[in-house]
């Protein structure tokens, strides 16, 4: 699913924006986040340079974090008050409240791991969800995710541009 919903942009905006604008906006969509954005860049797809996408793919990644944090809570409430869309947050919420054991417990740290290792359904749009959930202080949070994020660039900087990109070069 990743694969295609990042194939499917990239083909999408090839040739319509530049490949900057394009890692920009893969970053920022969930499930594929910086993850996605990065392995776009890199140089067996779109080969922008390394100093480049970084701090591209970082800030677009961030970009909804704040909205998040901040408004997630209130959007899912009013939601729940809709028929249709109530089981919709609710299946939202309970995949996302299953993911959060380590960040209860540890929270900055919790959220900075879960943040920043890059497994499936980790990630900073998934973190911030589960940090509005369970109630952390956005002053805690986001430099957590933020911490986590920037884990996450370096990792996948290294798979990107060192170990896929000599292997697609």
């Amino acid at each position: 699913m990743k694969d295609a919903l990042m194939g499917g942009m990239i083909s999408a905006l090839t040739g319509k924006v530049g490949n900057e604008v394009i890692v920009f906006l893969i970053s920022m969509v969930p499930i594929l986040e910086l993850r996605g954005g990065l392995l776009a860049a890199g140089p067996a797809l779109l080969d922008v340079p390394m100093w480049r996408a970084i701090p591209i793919c970082v800030v677009g990644n961030l970009l909804p974090i704040p909205f998040i944090l901040l408004l997630i809570t209130k959007i899912f409430d009013w939601m729940k008050g809709t028929k249709k869309l109530k089981p919709v947050v609710e299946k939202l919420e309970k995949k996302a409240m299953s993911k959060s054991a380590n960040i209860e417990k540890y929270e900055f740290w919790g959220l900075v791991i879960f943040v920043g290792i890059p497994l499936p359904g980790t990630g900073a749009w998934t973190g911030a969800l589960i940090a509005a959930l369970l109630g952390i202080r956005f002053r805690k949070a986001f430099p957590a995710i933020v911490l986590g994020v920037c884990l996450a660039a370096f990792i996948m900087t290294i798979l990107s541009y060192s170990i896929l990109g000599t292997i697609f070069a």
